[in-house]
């Protein structure tokens, strides 16, 4: 494997020496300026969460809860500036970041959603803010990135599901030299979760090696996406979170067209987890057991006819415990199964889809869809008590505003209902969840 990808990267290096006389990304660049963009975002979410089944917030004297409900409202800014390339061989440009959100319900009763951090009194913070800047550097059409930055890769993927994304720090490098492939590599050394403002708060398993640390102590990641054919494409990625794991991933894409309105989709993803010696002596799961070796894989077949989509999916895990993620980026869960509340990811864990989208542009509704699922999974060892199962439902709808002074403006309704077995209610709870989530874009520059 290693060999593999050194061997991708020289013939990337290679091709792109070789073709530094065909025009490339900076041979058509601007200028610094000239190529420059400013976006905001803001978002208005109301998240509603009512526990059931022993889980809460407030304690009873005695033992239990006397509440499971969790309600929060906050809204957020995001502001996103991207500097274009200065021209020559070598362009250099800089990317900076600005957010901040701000309180508007939700009470240390009813807190834990994750939209806000919690303070020493236990009350959600009123308000939270964050900025982050990154320089560039681009040769042909090759990127290192170095500084504050957001990350979507298979094996380290900053989240983006509250009010405020996660934020990586670190270095990438992209590379796009042959025709159909991309390369990318990174370092990085700090995570900021979503509700933490400090550079390196993502949190998950501390002092693993008794030096006191915690958060993210780096992570080395590789990645390559080769489109074989443009109905076909493949993935290979890895990483190497220090005293945690390594990580292999493997995806897999064909589409079928089958008529003009009609067309088939296959979705193949898999993990290989190998844990870190040190992080092999803890119980970094919760439920008994050490280590965090393990394989977890999703297929997902997806039918489309005009404006409806059919789509089922199966997913396992095996190995010494669930899959585990957190440390390196909140969103590292590329499987078909992960959905609203739960990813179905525990240990040893089969688990079902059955997914119906609507696009109701097709009926004259631009903007307006539907989707409805519902995902079952069983046979989780849950240490000496039973066979766990777990499922849940979820419905969504969305609307996007399509022309006007308010074009882009989304409204989003997601629910979903979550329950378990008698055997896994000690490792999750029973849940309904409703989400409502208002979005604007703006391109400002």
């Amino acid at each position: 494997m290693r060999v593999m990808k050194w061997s991708m990267i020289a013939l990337a290096v290679s091709a792109g020496t070789s073709q530094f006389a065909i025009a490339s990304s900076q041979d058509e660049s601007k200028g610094f300026f000239e190529d420059q963009s400013l976006k905001s975002k803001t978002r208005l979410e109301y998240m509603n969460r009512d526990y059931k089944n022993g889980a809460g917030n407030i304690s009873k004297p005695g033992g239990g809860y006397k509440s499971g409900y969790r309600q929060d409202t906050g809204i957020s800014e995001l502001l996103t500036y991207e500097s274009g390339f200065t021209q020559g061989t070598v362009g250099v440009g800089v990317d900076a970041m600005a957010m901040g959100a701000a309180r508007l319900d939700g009470g240390a009763g009813r807190a834990g959603n994750g939209l806000f951090a919690v303070n020493s009194d236990g009350q959600p913070e009123k308000t939270q803010s964050k900025t982050g800047a990154a320089i560039k550097f681009r040769i042909s059409d090759t990127t290192l990135k170095y500084g504050r930055q957001f990350v979507a890769s298979p094996v380290f993927a900053t989240d983006d599901s509250r009010l405020l994304p996660e934020v990586a720090e670190g270095t990438l490098i992209t590379s796009k030299e042959i025709k159909g492939l991309e390369l990318n590599a990174g370092r990085f050394t700090a995570l900021s979760k979503q509700t933490g403002m400090g550079k390196d708060s993502i949190g998950g398993v501390a002092d693993l090696d008794g030096q006191g640390g915690k958060g993210l102590p780096s992570a080395d990641i590789f990645g390559a996406t080769y489109a074989f054919t443009d109905n076909f494409t493949g993935t290979l990625a890895a990483s190497k979170v220090d005293q945690y794991f390594k990580k292999q991933y493997i995806n897999l894409n064909y589409t079928l067209p089958i008529a003009e309105s009609q067309s088939l989709n296959f979705d193949f993803n898999g993990y290989k987890t190998e844990g870190d010696k040190r992080g092999d002596l803890v119980d970094m799961i919760g439920d008994g057991r050490k280590g965090v070796d393990n394989k977890l894989w999703s297929l997902a077949a997806a039918y489309s006819l005009g404006a409806h989509k059919f789509t089922l999916a199966h997913q396992r895990s095996s190995g010494d415990n669930g899959y585990y993620y957190g440390v390196d980026g909140n969103g590292t869960v590329f499987v078909a199964n992960s959905i609203q509340i739960s990813d179905f990811v525990g240990r040893d864990e089969r688990s079902w889809q059955a997914r119906y989208d609507l696009n109701m542009a097709t009926y004259g509704v631009p903007g307006l869809s539907f989707m409805a699922r519902y995902v079952t999974g069983d046979n989780i060892s849950t240490n000496g008590l039973g066979e766990g199962k777990e499922k849940e439902f979820n419905f969504e709808t969305k609307y996007v505003m399509q022309e006007g002074p308010a074009k882009d403006l989304s409204f989003r309704l997601r629910s979903a209902v979550y329950r378990v077995n008698n055997a896994y209610s000690g490792y999750q709870s029973d849940n309904n969840d409703v989400r409502i989530i208002v979005e604007y874009p703006l391109s400002i520059l």
